[in-house]
């Protein structure tokens, strides 16, 4: 019987309901808007690295894939990274982007990324290092992408030199890591201390300590 009763427990804290759906859209939406600034200030840091050494501008892509570590550390539920990253993503390409609707494809294959850790770890790991890491492999998935290394599926950096991949893939790891695992649980830990995520396990664990 107790086996049942915490079996039946894990079973529906898994499910979503109507307030993580509600949160993970409006953090999705929230995640867009930084994206849309982004996708104009990152040309500066972008060109300035890119002069230094081809590849490592990937180090100013990281925080194209926040919303997924951000959405999944709060709603800590299955699909949570992937809706995240891939809401922001659409709502990034109807207010319009010079990449169009390849931005969809691009969001759901960097959630894809996150998720897949979050996943490996049963849905009940959510500190810094899985985030950094649910982060770092959302920017190894977009490198493969972006580097056309996925059947059907050919991004901006298609047909580069195994040079450039070199320096591209593991730049964009490091700055997922950096500006989409660890700035989310930043986040989320400093909206969680405001007493905001209070009906989630985030904000509690938070305020607990």
């Amino acid at each position: 019987m107790t086996t049942s009763s915490t079996t039946t427990r894990s079973a529906r804290t898994l499910r979503w309901r109507v307030v993580d759906i509600v949160i993970a859209s409006v953090l999705a939406v929230a995640a867009s808007f930084l994206f849309i600034v982004w996708n104009t200030a990152y040309l500066g840091p972008s060109t300035l690295l890119t002069a230094v050494l081809p590849g490592i501008q990937g180090l100013a892509n990281g925080l194209w894939f926040i919303a997924g570590p951000l959405v999944a550390l709060v709603v800590r539920k299955p699909g949570a990274a992937l809706y995240g990253e891939l809401v922001a993503a659409i709502v990034s390409a109807l207010v319009g982007n010079q990449w169009g609707a390849a931005t969809i494809t691009s969001g759901l294959v960097q959630g894809l990324g996150a998720e897949i850790v979050f996943a490996v770890l049963a849905y009940r790991v959510w500190t810094w290092w899985s985030a950094a890491l649910a982060g770092a492999l959302a920017g190894v998935f977009a490198s493969a992408y972006d580097l056309g290394f996925i059947p059907g599926l050919a991004g901006g950096y298609a047909g580069s030199s195994a040079a450039f991949g070199a320096v591209y893939l593991p730049s964009q790891a490091v700055s997922g890591a950096v500006l989409a695992g660890l700035l989310a649980w930043v986040v989320v830990r400093a909206l969680a201390a405001t007493g905001a995520l209070a009906r989630f396990p985030a904000g509690r664990a938070v305020r607990a300590r």
